[in-house]
């Protein structure tokens, strides 16, 4: 098939051995590939109930087939395995430039199964795959990592996918990096590659993928171009980021603080988009194949962090470090992304457990004193939770073993184990659906349902209705994730019509609406039986009960566990299950 090279490599780190394998056509068009290939792969692969960070979990990159063409939103790749921190279906996606040498390898997907005694990098290209040895390079940070890694590489266009200390020392909210400041960031993929010893993969080929209708894909790019430079959402993008949720959210009561008692941030200004522009120098900055150009390429202009330079915050870092730890600088918040960056952890996961450490203290529950907004003691932290020193170790296990440990489940915020992202669903109340259903735990990314709520498409207090708009983004980037495309075009290929073109003219697949919403509850589908096969029940789709119980702001805003049963009951309907949640077999 077109736009696919039909070819896996597979891995075996024990062995030091490496072979290709086929993929048919017909996994493809029930599948696609991005999430729905590494969906099949896992649900294939993976034995039942395996340990995560055992040699027997694989993991798994996919492309999909947009990579490498001129299709835009289009350079990013996904990685998919068991996760450590959930113990249920994991899936990560990064953008950049490293999907395109991953693609010129010739291959669709590369599985890595067993484990290395040793620490390895890993070289792949289309005519070979080398292993070399890693012990110098184990240690190391992210970006000291990826540097050496590309020029012992020394191919032009080569990139990297590297891991920090924490991937090493397997904390369970670990990341795999690329291009210094991409992460595949959530449910723990770093680790799994830690556990795998393999601290780095290198790529670089001379493949390319055939696409079914260049003339036509190359009219489309152009299309896609006139029509989206100067959409308002592209232009917003490019001029502020992810940041400017932070005066969206803070004005709607739902940007989460202190631990989630708050829905507002007192001094939010000092941690906004326009703080950012303000106090450091900013340059849009894009992955391969994108105009919107999201990435904030800051460098601090003044103060103790003058000339740092990150790509960042995002939005999501802001609200887990400012919000949540109550961080009152911009700048700050930037240092302490650069820690986690350098120690290759999510930031989510870690500013959310530094905020529930703080939590600890105050309440009596940990020996260790920490106070609300102490920038280096969060840093400290951040490094004890990277090596698993002190406290560090039991946080490096995630949320659900400190709150177990610390006596503290009653307060921790989470689903399936997995720390949210920064929309409150007593506000938000679409997002409590968001999170009680995600096939990774309590994630903004499946559907991206704040969109929905903070533009006005649907009110945040109405359940009618809801669960059926909420599919509508759900199926539309099931798509997304299996071409993959990102999510931040999700307003310039809303329409079906514009993803089946897509995938007609880079595939040859003319698929309509009904049938593209099929490949997607193959998708949805094959995620839930895993989940359900890897030991999480129906009952597990809910929220952490402080949502239901604890009023916030001066309206006392909840969500109702009544008004959540309702949508999940319609979002079971809406899907085909049983109202136990459970997919027809």
């Amino acid at each position: 098939m077109k736009g696919f090279f039909n070819k896996m490599l597979r891995i075996n780190l024990e062995t030091k051995t490496f072979k290709e394998e086929t993929i048919s056509d017909s996994i493809y068009e029930t599948y696609l590939g991005g999430k729905g290939l590494g969906i099949y792969l896992l649900m294939k692969e993976n034995p039942p109930g395996i340990d995560p960070l055992s040699p027997k979990n694989k993991l798994i990159f996919c492309l999909g087939p947009v990579t490498e063409s001129r299709i835009y939103g289009s350079c990013r790749q996904g990685a998919f395995t068991k996760s450590p921190l959930t113990g249920i279906f994991s899936e990560s996606y990064s953008g950049g430039k490293v999907a395109e040498p991953m693609s010129r390898t010739g291959y669709d997907a590369f599985l890595f199964e067993e484990s290395s005694s040793d620490p390895v990098w890993v070289e792949i290209s289309n005519q070979k795959v080398i292993f070399h040895p890693a012990k110098d390079l184990w240690g190391k940070d992210t970006y000291f990592t990826e540097d050496e890694v590309l020029q012992r590489t020394n191919k032009k266009g080569a990139g990297a996918l590297v891991i920090g200390p924490a991937g090493e020392n397997l904390v369970r909210y670990a990341v795999i990096e690329n291009d210094y400041w991409r992460s595949l960031g959530r449910t723990g993929v770093g680790a799994v590659m830690g556990s795998k010893k393999v601290k780095a993969i290198a790529f670089y080929g001379e493949k390319k993928r055939e696409v079914a209708y260049p003339d036509r894909l190359e009219k489309f790019a152009k299309e896609t171009l006139k029509r989206g430079k100067d959409h308002p959402g592209a232009q917003a993008y490019r001029r502020l980021g992810t940041p400017m949720l932070v005066a969206m959210n803070n004005a709607v009561g739902g940007f989460p603080s202190k631990y989630w008692h708050l829905g507002t941030f007192e001094g939010w200004e000092k941690i906004s988009a326009e703080a950012l522009l303000e106090r450091a120098q900013v340059k849009p900055s894009a992955c391969l194949r994108c105009f919107m150009a999201c990435g904030n390429l800051s460098e601090i202009k003044e103060g103790r962090h003058k000339g740092l330079k990150i790509e960042g915050p995002e939005y999501e870092t802001i609200y887990a470090f400012g919000g949540l730890c109550m961080v009152h600088e911009i700048e700050e918040i930037a240092y302490l992304n650069d820690i986690c960056d350098r120690l290759g952890m999510d930031t989510i996961s870690a500013g959310s457990l530094c905020a529930f450490a703080i939590e600890a203290s105050e309440k009596g529950r940990i020996g260790e004193k920490m106070s609300w907004g102490d920038v280096d003691r969060i840093a400290e932290l951040l490094h004890n939770i990277a090596s698993k020193k002190g406290i560090g170790a039991i946080l490096a296990e995630g949320i659900r073993h400190a709150a177990k440990v610390w006596e503290m489940e009653d307060v921790a915020i989470h689903v399936k184990g997995l720390d949210p992202a920064g929309y409150d669903p007593r506000v938000l109340k679409g997002m409590g659906l968001a999170y009680a259903t995600s096939d990774r735990g309590a994630c903004h990314l499946r559907s991206t349902f704040y969109k929905a709520e903070l533009s006005g498409m649907i009110p945040s207090d109405q359940m009618e209705g809801k669960a059926k708009l909420f599919l509508e983004f759900e199926d539309r980037f099931n798509i997304h994730d299996s071409l993959i495309l990102c999510r931040f075009y999700r307003d310039i290929y809303w329409d079906w019509n514009l993803l089946s073109t897509i995938i007609e003219v880079t595939t040859g697949l003319k698929l309509d609406e009904a049938r593209l919403r099929k490949i997607s509850s193959n998708i949805q589908n094959e995620t839930r039986r895993f989940n359900l096969r890897e030991g999480i029940t129906p009952k597990e789709d809910t929220l952490p009960k402080r949502f239901f119980d604890e009023p916030l702001g001066k309206d006392g805003k909840t969500i109702r566990r009544e008004d959540l049963q309702k949508m999940l009951q319609d979002y079971y309907a809406l899907r085909g299950w049983s109202s136990e949640g459970i997919p027809e077999s």
